[in-house]
This record gives C-alpha cells, structure tokens and sequence, in this order.
C-alpha cells in the first residue's frame, strides 16, 4: 500500500513506521501542479495544507484516504472526496493546551505592556529616572475583574475559560453572530461590547470569515485587547490594523492570517506598534504536542487500514 507525505515539512517530529505492509514517500513541500503526478498509485495521502479540490480528486482514482496532519482541514473538498469514496481525517485537540497558553501569553504581554517596557530600558529611560522605576501615561491593565469574552467554545475555547477564571476574570462565551443566545451564553453583540480581552477560538468557514470587521471592532472598548489563536481570516486584518493605527482599540495579538506565508504582504506587518503582537502560526509548537499529533495522525492510517477509521471529517 503506497503512503505518501505531501509536505513532511510542515510536521517538525519524528514520524514512527506505520504498523502494515506499505510503501512510503515523503516531500517536504509540494506544489499544486505537483499533486497529481506524486499521488499516482497511492492510496493514501497525508497533507497539512496541500490544496485537493474536486478537478485533483477526480484525477486520483486509487487514492481512499488523505490523512490531514492538523485540525482544520479547509484545503480539502470534503464534498468532493465523500462523492469519490474518499475518506477524509484529521487531528484533534492535540494543541490545545499550547495554544492556550500561548493566548494567554500574548494577553499578559499586551495588557501588562512588556513590550513597552522592554523598548524603554533599551531606550535608556530607566537609566535616566527620576526615581526607581519607569511608568509610562498610560498604565498596564490587570486580568483580575476584568471581562474574558470567548468567541468559540469548542475544546480550545473551553481552556481559555479555564484560564481565564484561574486569573480571577470574569468569563463570558459569545453565542454565534445572528442567533438567539443559548443558556450560559451571550448575543454576540452584547459580548463584544463587554469585552476587556476578546479571544477568538472558532474555526474558519463561510460563516466565520471577517467575522471580526469594522463594525464588530467599533462596538469594542477602546482600550480592549483582541487575540486571535484560531485560523486567519476570521478577523478583517485591513480593518484591524485601521482601528490599531486610528487608536481606536487597545491591543492585538494574531498567530493566523489570511495568507500564509503572507508573501504579498498584509496591512498588519507594516504597523510597528508595541500593542500588537504577531506570531508566524506557531502556537501549537511544542515538543509533547508535535508528539500527540504524530501519534493520532498515524493511528488514524492505521485504523482506517484495519477498517475502523477514526476523526472522520467526510
């Protein structure tokens, strides 16, 4: 059985054999043009972000399962693959804590304003003082009492709840944009006008695209603080990076674009500001949790070989 890794690159571990007679061939990248021909023979296929849309699976006729090695797997056309008897799966909530916690860093750093401290003993500021320390006008902004507003409340979010209450802050779980608010949540709306600290944690799809535009961001505390750990896309990043330059929000900090690499640029890059964090969508990257990636992403071959597939997405 012919396995193939489109793009070995994306997964920095070390993979273990597969437990079944196979064949094995592994790229570090592979462009579109490139799918087809690597694919030809294969019954199964491991992808992170390699594109399959419907004219690629109608050309791979052998082909039965593309393994994803992440939790989203918008790159591929479920549809697609359901029509051509193609199973598709991923992984699940392996990343969790890291992305949490690396939320939550990006919180400190920005409400706590490290970077702004930071640039100012560089700067020489402390050195020059007046007295012990240096404070600048506008003072840092505690986590204790203030508002943790979720957007998503899947695995992901439900760690960040946790967090948040562990900081002594008041939680509040946003229900979906346009839909009557279940119980032990809040209109949308409603929730971002509370937000001190608004988290984003959903998936990306057609409902969730620049589900953080202009308006969303005017209906914000001025000095609120935005964290996107989830996909990009979600947030408008033309309008955020308007509201950082207008002052017009408090602070932002992103792991996710739109495009990825953002080889053409991104109005977000440009903005030098110590209010806005951004991470090259490495939040999930640690040691124990590339492991557990490495593990369910294998094991779904594996029991999809033995006929018992696993985290089925079509």
């Amino acid at each position: 059985m012919k396995v193939v890794f489109l793009d070995r690159y994306a997964i920095r571990a070390a993979l273990r054999p597969l437990r079944f007679a196979h064949e094995w061939q592994e790229y570090p990248t592979t462009a579109p043009e490139q799918v087809v021909e690597r694919l030809s023979g294969a019954r199964i296929a491991i992808t992170n972000r390699v594109r399959f849309d419907r004219a690629t699976i109608a050309q791979l006729p052998e082909l039965k399962l593309i393994a994803v090695s992440a939790t989203g797997h918008e790159c591929i056309d479920v549809d697609a693959c359901r029509s051509h008897g193609i199973t598709v799966t991923n992984v699940r909530d392996w990343s969790t804590p890291a992305v949490a916690e690396h939320a939550f860093a990006m919180i400190l750093s920005l409400r706590r304003q490290l970077l702004v401290y930071r640039e100012a003993v560089a700067a020489g500021e402390w050195q020059r003082s007046h007295f012990y320390g240096v404070l600048k006008d506008t003072l840092p902004q505690d986590l204790h009492g203030c508002t943790l507003v979720i957007v998503g409340y899947g695995a992901l979010g439900k760690r960040l709840a946790r967090l948040g209450e562990a900081f002594d802050m008041k939680v509040v779980i946003a229900e979906r944009k346009g839909q009557t608010p279940r119980a032990g949540r809040v209109a949308f709306d409603d929730a971002l006008a509370q937000a001190d600290v608004l988290c984003i944690a959903c998936p990306i799809s057609e409902d969730t695209r620049n589900l953080i535009d202009a308006p969303e961001l005017a209906r914000m505390k001025g000095d609120a603080t935005l964290i996107n750990t989830a996909r990009g896309g979600i947030v408008n990043e033309q309008a955020l990076a308007d509201a950082l330059r207008e002052g017009r929000i408090g602070a932002a900090g992103l792991d996710s674009l739109a495009q990825e690499p953002p080889r053409d640029g991104n109005p977000l890059l440009s903005l030098q500001q110590p209010n806005l964090i951004m991470t090259p969508h490495m939040a999930f990257a640690s040691n124990s949790t590339l492991a557990r990636l490495v593990e369910q992403l294998l094991s779904n071959i594996e029991s999809f070989v033995a006929g018992a597939p696993r985290n089925v997405v079509s």
